[in-house]
């Protein structure tokens, strides 16, 4: 990936380092599905809480390209299962995505016990932001 610029990164954070809804998308047999998910941003990449049996978890282990979009933002990524959120190896990211989702994290749609709920990585590998008439490529 390009090196984002600090004034991009800047505005990354802003945008997308708090509760965000992207669209996720993956590709399976030539044939592209698209959903929308709650993500958290940080240094090049974001962050999701799923399921990994998930059709979006099945797609990305046979194709781990991904596409994503936001405020008017666009990008590829690589998409990494983590694994289980309540990894020792995922503290430090399970304890952010705790804060930054805190107004829903509980609501009994996740369980913290299953070990299929896991973090999501989408690694950036290149994107368009557009910000106050300025347009960033990384």
């Amino acid at each position: 990936m390009k090196e984002i610029s600090s004034e991009a990164e800047k505005i990354m954070i802003e945008r997308f380092g708090k509760d965000s809804v992207i669209a996720l998308a993956t590709v399976e047999k030539e044939v592209p599905y698209v959903r929308y998910v709650n993500a958290y941003y940080e240094n090049g990449a974001f962050y999701i809480i799923t399921y990994a049996l998930s059709n979006k978890m099945k797609h990305i282990e046979t194709n781990p390209t991904i596409a994503i979009a936001g405020d008017w933002f666009t990008a590829h990524g690589m998409g990494v299962n983590l694994g289980y959120f309540g990894r020792e190896e995922n503290q430090w990211i399970a304890e952010k995505l705790k804060n930054v989702f805190a107004e829903w994290i509980d609501n009994g749609h996740n369980n913290f016990d299953d070990e299929n709920t896991i973090i999501l990585c989408v690694k950036l590998t290149d994107g368009l932001l557009y910000s106050q008439g300025t347009k960033y490529e990384f």
